[in-house]
């Protein structure tokens, strides 16, 4: 990685894309420092780790310790993504479908739908969230609380999460990357060194003298399990199943053992980022309800379910995990499309009848894949959640599993497209 790095510095086009998306990542994060006017941020310390405030600052970036404009982050343009996608794949809404066939301009189309359904659902959030913590804070997030006030503060959310989400297609369209995994991969990344320090201060700094063997031992544990699982995820996330093509005519550039490739993990880290950001919007609407029904059986039952910080709430969100890695994975390949593709190319795959026999046959190897990768990525983000929850172990751990997940798929990711760059590159100054 560090070696195609280096070559990617040395070609201007490439340096350019990764200057920029440097830049625009550094805007996100001064964002992540100015403070909501109107609210006491140091309320929040207050609180702990407590219910959606982990989860969220992990998607936000550590947005949520100072309460900054970017405190919702990307979550609900994610959310709004998954609501769109879920209409058009079961053909709920007929006009999704018919601009889904419409190429640029119905792709277009879509994300316009998108942006304004994360409007709605950030500000919903927005608001839904400083009610909630401004209930449970002693000495109260909201300065002068008030529906004008609260409605100015979810405008305020709401116009940072737009702003964020704006950068994030300035990274896809000009810089290095899926723009909002390289946002959510920033913020993961910020805030790193405080969550090692507050491991080391809790098992070492604080510990008595008996047991600060014990927590020196736990962190030269941690730090194995850490790299086991880093070379693991690479191993899993690089896999991927050849299937053989052959051609019906000799076509230009097609070579004797040509191959489609499918990952075994296609739907990549996505699902990860999916769930984490679909099970916060239950959480949202429960805060808003705390300070009336917090006593209610109703209200401790949807708490429990939809709390990372509980065993019922991390099953959920590892079932989340593994529908949303069959989903992404037909939504990445698509068995009909790519039927018909091959179709076109007078190619085939041998044993195999082209058309619906090729589609039958690419969407059974798909479910066979995201098994896989669904239970790939359910453990990785299990395992550590359960350890927390069960072990007694900080709540950081339980979300470093899915930190992990989101760091090492999007640095591969980034990898990849660099070696595709330096490739392309190469091809070009061949033929020139």
């Amino acid at each position: 990685m560090l070696k195609t790095l280096k070559n990617a510095f040395k070609v201007k086009e490439i340096r350019s894309k990764i200057l920029f998306t440097l830049g625009v990542l550094i805007v996100y994060r001064l964002g992540a420092q100015i403070t909501v006017p109107g609210v006491n941020a140091g309320a929040l310390t207050k609180l702990g780790s407590t219910g959606l405030i982990p989860l969220l600052d992990t998607v936000s970036g550590g947005g949520l310790a100072n309460y900054s404009i970017f405190s919702m982050g990307v979550s609900p343009f994610i959310t709004a993504q998954i609501v769109v996608q879920l209409l058009l794949q079961m053909d709920i809404v007929p006009k999704f479908v018919e601009w889904s066939k419409q190429g640029e301009v119905g792709r277009r189309k879509l994300n316009q739908v998108t942006r304004y359904l994360t409007i709605i659902l950030a500000f919903i959030q927005s608001i839904g969230i400083t009610a909630g913590f401004n209930s449970l804070s002693q000495m109260g997030l909201v300065k002068d609380p008030g529906i004008k006030t609260f409605v100015s503060i979810g405008i305020i959310l709401t116009g940072g999460t737009m702003l964020i989400t704006w950068l994030g297609e300035q990274i896809t369209d000009k810089g290095l990357g899926n723009g909002v995994s390289m946002i959510i991969f920033a913020g993961i990344i910020a805030r790193l060194p405080s969550g090692l320090y507050q491991i080391f201060r809790e098992q070492v700094l604080n510990a008595s003298k008996g047991d600060m063997w014990k927590g020196v031992l736990f962190i030269i544990g941690l730090i194995i399990a850490v790299l086991v699982i880093v070379t693991f995820v690479t191993w899993v996330q690089q896999a991927n199943r050849k299937i053989p093509i052959q051609y019906t005519r000799r076509e230009a550039g097609a070579g004797e053992n040509s191959y489609l490739p499918l990952k075994v993990n296609v739907a990549g880290v996505i699902p990860v980022i999916f769930a984490s950001s679909f099970i916060m919007t239950p959480q949202t609407i429960l805060m808003a309800f705390q300070s009336g029904h917090g006593a209610d059986t109703w209200f401790k039952v949807l708490s429990d379910i939809f709390s990372m910080q509980t065993v019922t709430g991390s099953i959920v969100y590892t079932v989340l995990i593994v529908l949303f890695t069959f989903f992404y994975a037909f939504v990445q390949v698509n068995p009909e499309k790519v039927a018909e593709n091959l179709t076109k190319q007078g190619s085939y795959i041998p044993g195999v009848w082209p058309g619906k026999g090729t589609e039958k046959y690419l969407s059974s190897v798909l479910m066979r894949l995201s098994t896989v990768g669904a239970l790939f990525l359910g453990v990785i983000a299990l395992l550590p959640q359960l350890a927390a929850n069960l072990g007694g172990l900080p709540q950081s751990i339980g979300l470093g599993g899915t930190s992990l997940l989101i760091v090492v798929g999007v640095a591969l990711e980034s990898t990849r497209q660099l070696e595709g760059l330096l490739m392309k590159r190469k091809y070009v100054g061949f033929i020139r």
